[in-house]
């Protein structure tokens, strides 16, 4: 048997192992010690346990009880607000090769894989002002005249989701330079209200975990929110290739949306023009 490789020295070098895994296994198949080895980095990284995505706490010591912070207490009360939401999910698989394409190309430019998710949500959420609207108390739809896409951020201890506003509108080198910041602030606990506060659209986004499939929950004030799950090699039909077959990367989106006011036929006429513009993402660079 080969010698096992060292393990990888930084996240970056983890995703490479798992290019490389994919490329020299048998029809892309990536082996489980590559992919754990991988995870483990990556847990390392973005500060997560054991690979499991759970967030590091310090539990006291013989088990008790420990005081929740505000932003935690914040979270709880939100996630209570949204069980009277009457919503659905939707799902679909989406291919993400010239996605990584432009990505790869754009790279050494700044741009950041946040930003553009964000830049090809808002650019389809453009098309779909249902999708952007929210659910109003006295039994209206609020439709918003700006596009502005949070992305949920994990930060020790909870959650905060800073807001690309006016994102379809915006370029994609703008968006990467507010999102470092955004998420910079966030850390560092600067963040004004509005720039976390304003989004009309939400994306929680586990692709650098490794999870297969996802569902999120719907944010108070908002008509949806997406999640985006990691994306993997698989077999598909290909016509014109010489086999019939080929191996292309895919990923898994749920839509959860607010029933109220949303339809699935709307979810689903979403999901297939954000797919439409994953696949051909050349116009997000304009």
């Amino acid at each position: 048997a080969a010698a096992s490789a060292p393990p990888p020295a930084s996240a970056s070098d983890a995703v490479a192992v798992a290019a490389a895994a994919v490329s020299a296994g048998k029809f892309g198949a990536v082996s489980e010690d590559e992919v754990q080895r991988a995870l483990s980095v990556l847990s390392q990284a973005l500060g997560v346990s054991g690979g499991s995505g759970a967030p590091v706490y310090s539990p006291p010591g013989g088990g008790g009880s420990v005081e929740m912070t505000g932003m935690q207490k914040a979270i709880a009360k939100n996630m209570e607000a949204t069980l009277g939401v009457p919503v659905f999910r939707v799902s679909k698989q989406i291919a993400t090769d010239a996605f990584d394409a432009m990505y790869r190309k754009l790279k050494p430019e700044g741009v950041t894989v946040s930003a553009l998710l964000a830049k090809a949500v808002a650019v389809t959420l453009a098309k779909h002002p249902l999708m952007n609207a929210a659910y109003g108390a006295s039994g209206t739809i609020d439709y918003r005249a700006d596009v502005n896409v949070a992305q949920a951020v994990a930060l020790d201890g909870g959650l905060i989701t800073p807001t690309l506003q006016n994102a379809d509108a915006t370029s994609l080198a703008d968006l990467s330079a507010s999102w470092k910041d955004l998420v910079a602030r966030a850390k560092s606990g600067s963040l004004k209200p509005d720039e976390y506060q304003s989004g009309t659209f939400t994306i929680s986004n586990l692709g650098m975990m490794a999870v297969d499939k996802f569902a999120a929950i719907l944010p108070p004030g908002q008509g949806a929110i997406l999640a985006v799950a990691s994306a993997a090699p698989a077999i598909v039909a290909m016509p014109k290739a010489l086999t019939g077959m080929g191996i292309e990367k895919r990923m898994t989106v749920t839509l959860t949306c607010d029933h109220r006011i949303i339809s699935g036929a709307d979810a689903a006429l979403f999901l297939k023009d954000l797919q439409k513009v994953v696949e051909a993402p050349a116009g997000l660079a304009k």
